[in-house]
């Protein structure tokens, strides 16, 4: 059985379960995984996307990424900012101003995702279709 201790020190030392150096998002204890997990969750992959062409103070991204609740935000761009995608800047003024904003590592990250995004919102009408051919597939086994 793994201890923490093994894991902290393959997470730290950013090898993967196999002892190479190669990553392997397919492996569970790759720290690889969780960054995908970060920037692909619901959150972080609308985060990433809203701060693709600018920066946000906190409450202007939470705005932006509707829905998403102060302490899920709060959560995903500490995530983010300790992947190395988001930083965080706080202005020394007063009320105190704290920006978010991509790296160069995010914006690369956001381009492909972005492309995704872009693919799937092209895409809906399939997709609702499918949908509609599904739910009505289920409803006729359902009745019998």
């Amino acid at each position: 059985m793994e201890t923490s201790e093994t894991s902290t020190s393959q997470e730290s030392s950013g090898a993967c379960p196999n002892g190479g150096l190669a990553f392997d998002v397919f492996s569970r204890n790759c720290p690889s995984r969780g960054t995908l997990e970060h920037v692909t969750g619901r959150w972080g992959s609308l985060t990433i996307g809203a701060l693709h062409d600018t920066t946000f103070r906190f409450n202007e991204l939470r705005r932006r990424v509707d829905g998403v609740s102060e302490k899920m935000l709060s959560q995903t761009l500490r995530s983010l900012e300790r992947d190395g995608l988001v930083q965080r800047e706080a202005q020394p003024t007063n009320p105190p101003r704290v920006d978010y904003e991509l790296t160069p590592l995010g914006h690369e990250v956001a381009e492909r995702l972005l492309g995704l995004i872009h693919f799937l919102e092209g895409r809906m009408p399939e997709v609702l279709a499918a949908r509609e051919r599904y739910d009505e597939m289920r409803e006729g086994l359902g009745s019998r």
